[in-house]
This record gives structure tokens, sequence and C-alpha cells, in this order.
């Protein structure tokens, strides 16, 4: 409990005294194989704490799972996913799990990865295109829960009538995303860390190529994208400290005409505050300017003067760019169409 779990929640109201006369709340939070939760109701006489292993109404049968949040914290939660708690879909706790329900749950989470390997040279020997990422056996072993992902639509009829028949159980197919695939199977990212999606994110939010153009960043599609082939979520991580930076700046595509020549934008250092220009006859040398010299610039050509040179407003020079004009659209084309 509270350590890298991406399903883990901090109960600030667990060490305020509730008022005198206070009605615990009868609804708990539930948690599965670090991979879903839910909310279920239980009775006063039960006296549920976090931690707790529980048998719950599942459909069929019943399912085990570890109470996550008890108390006036899983109002909140509530509130947040959008679940009324007067609903009538809420399901049960059943119980506290019994040891023989413990011993049960325990061989069915280990027969999951030898299900899952069986499950694939099945679904291979019927020629099907679909990948079996992960299996989640049911607490009582009655059910197994197939996690897939496919490109294109697929007939998987046949499919659940010979699992059922192989395992005896039964059988409920569900489509999962790319980074909901990286999720549950984890893996290391290319910042020598644990993979977001597998510890803490339980959430996943759109990336696009507008994330790494505002940060500067070189549009290589090997660079940005992840183990699951999509664009990093950390890209969005600093990406609106970045437009707040931002909001200071004139825009790229501004000219600064000078006596000498037209310069034309090349770079940018947001937190510097400097603005990378090159004359258009010589791209290969560039002037950092700061932000308000190059917008003291852009007013005198507002008003039809033009200053002898850019040297004048900056003393720091780079020599060629180390990006390429050419293969930067390439690859903006590539991540644009996928």
């Amino acid at each position: 409990m509270h350590r890298c779990s991406k399903f883990d929640t901090f109960d600030w109201l667990g060490k305020i005294p509730a008022p005198s006369g206070h009605v615990p709340f009868d609804i708990v939070e539930v948690r599965f194989k670090n991979s879903r939760k839910d909310f279920f109701r239980s009775t006063p006489d039960m006296n549920l704490q976090i931690g707790d292993i529980v048998a719950v109404e599942a459909s069929p049968g019943h399912d085990i799972g570890l109470v996550s949040l008890v108390g006036d914290i899983v109002k909140l939660q509530l509130r947040n996913k959008g679940v009324d708690p007067a609903s009538e879909e809420i399901r049960k706790v059943y119980r506290r799990a019994r040891v023989t329900d413990v011993e049960k749950w325990i061989g069915a989470v280990e027969n999951e990865v030898n299900t899952m390997f069986q499950a694939r040279i099945i679904a291979e020997r019927l020629g099907l295109s679909m990948k079996i990422n992960d299996v989640e056996y049911q607490g009582d072993h009655t059910k197994a829960i197939f996690y897939y992902t496919a490109e294109d639509r697929v007939d998987f009829r046949e499919l659940i009538k010979v699992l059922a028949e192989e395992f005896k159980v039964r059988i409920e197919m569900r489509q999962i995303g790319a980074r909901q695939e990286a999720s549950r199977l984890g893996g290391i990212g290319s910042c020598g860390r644990e993979l977001c999606c597998a510890t803490w994110m339980n959430q996943f939010h759109s990336v696009t190529t507008q994330a790494a153009r505002v940060q500067q960043l070189s549009l290589n599609p090997q660079k940005l994208a992840g183990q699951c082939s999509k664009l990093k979520c950390c890209l969005n991580y600093e990406y609106e400290v970045y437009l707040d930076a931002m909001k200071d700046f004139p825009g790229t595509e501004t000219i600064l005409r000078t006596k000498k020549g037209d310069a034309v934008h090349q770079k940018s250092d947001i937190f510097n505050k400097l603005m990378w220009y090159s004359y258009t006859n010589d791209l290969h040398n560039q002037l950092a300017i700061p932000v308000v010299n190059v917008i003291q610039i852009i007013e005198q050509n507002k008003s039809g003067k033009l200053p002898p040179n850019l040297e004048d407003f900056s003393n720091i020079k780079e020599q060629k760019s180390d990006f390429d004009n050419g293969n930067l659209q390439d690859e903006m084309s590539y991540l644009d169409h996928s």
C-alpha cells in the first residue's frame, strides 16, 4: 500500500476525527490487479479497513479484491468519477474473504500467465490477426477476461468457443489500445525509469506534435514515440509551462528588416528569453537576440525605421543549425499522418 501503484489514493481525511453522531459511509473502493477498481456497498457491521481482502458481487459469481479506500474520502472519489451514491447499479460487498476464497483466488492468479500463452497459440492456430496481452481471472475462478489488441475488426466467436472448452470458464474478450497494452506489460522508458502508464498514470490524455513544437524539440519520430509507438505522454508534462513562458514572445513568422538585410527566425530559447535569427543571405550564422530587443526591432519596422544591423542587438553567435530543414519537414509530415 502507498507505494508505486497507479491506483493508489492518499486518504487525507483518514486522520481527521469524525463528529459525534456521524454515520460511516457505506460505500468502499476496491482495487483489482492494479488495472481496475470499482465501488461496492458494504454494511456497517463489516467495519472494513484499507487493505482488507473482500469478496464482492460479480456477474456471475463473486470476485476478490483489495479495499483501497473507506470513509468519507470515497464520497469525493464518487463525485470525481460521476457516480451517484444512491445508484442501484453499485454492487455489494459479500464478506471478508475466507481462507478458501483467498486460496482459490491465488490459484487463479497463478494460472493467468500460462492461460495467456495457451490462448495466443490457439488464436494463431485459428488464423486471427490479434495479440492477447493479458488475462485476468475472476476471484472464484469461474470467469476469465482476455485483453487483446488488433488493428482491424476480429471475429473471435470461434475463439471464445475453443477457449471456453479448453479452460472450462466463462470467457469475456476486451479490446484495448496500444497505450493500455504498454501500461499492462510495463517496461523501462528512454529516461531510464519505469513507464509512467505502468506505475502512476491511470488516465490517458491526447498528445499532439504541437506539444513538441512548442518545446522546441526535434521532430524525430523515433525519439518522440514511446514503447506503445504513440507520442510520449511526458510531452504534455511541461507543455503548459512553455505556453505560459511564450506569452511575451513575438510571432516567429515575423521577418526582421535591417539595412544589412532581412533576417528570419531559426529557433527560440524559451527560459533564457532568447530568439535566434539569421540573415536570409547567410543562414549558417545565427544571432541570439533577447526578446525585448526583438520586440524593439519589430516596433521600429512598423514605424518605417530600419536599424543598421542585428549585431548591435546581440553579441552571441552560433554556427550552422543542428537540424536539416528537409529532414525536418519529412518527419513533421510523418508525425502528422500518424
